[in-house]
């Protein structure tokens, strides 16, 4: 596969996405926790889904528990909290793996083509994010530390 527009992957509502629908979008693909330090990046999140959407961007967040078991949740409460805390409203998915035998193919192809520190194929920990142009190629990864006001320019600079 050689665009991130030939995965599926399931809503957290369970219904099933084909992410071609998100072709000629700029995506910040997340992989996302409710328990974590960097949890109120939910906010910096929906500001910038806010202040892109209407220009072909979308979110995509991708709760994983991987990591300190921050996203102990199922779907419902998921849901619920980023709702609530956040007032979220990109999509989110399922709840799924980024690392190991059991990742979600979507983040073993996003990890290959934006390998992180020294080539590392791990996500390190929650809230690395992929930036994905109009094409479907992931162009940078941001590490969980980088504040989702920070790619505002990268992001622009794609629209």
């Amino acid at each position: 596969m050689s665009s991130v527009y030939d995965f599926q992957a399931d809503f957290i509502s369970g219904d099933s996405a084909d992410l071609s629908a998100y072709k000629g979008k700029v995506l910040l693909i997340v992989n996302t926790a409710s328990k974590c330090g960097f949890t109120p990046q939910y906010q910096g999140l929906e500001e910038l889904y806010q202040r892109f959407k209407d220009r072909d961007f979308e979110i995509l967040g991708f709760p994983c528990n991987q990591f300190g078991r921050q996203e102990p949740g199922n779907s419902s409460d998921i849901s619920e909290f980023c709702q609530l805390n956040f007032g979220v409203t990109f999509p989110l998915f399922a709840k799924i793996k980024v690392n190991g035998d059991e990742a979600h193919p979507l983040f073993k192809h996003l990890k290959s083509q934006a390998p992180g520190l020294l080539g590392t194929q791990r996500v390190k920990w929650n809230f690395t994010k992929f930036l994905v142009n109009r094409e479907g190629e992931v162009v940078k990864r941001f590490a969980p530390n980088d504040k989702p006001a920070s790619l505002a320019g990268a992001i622009e600079a794609l629209l």
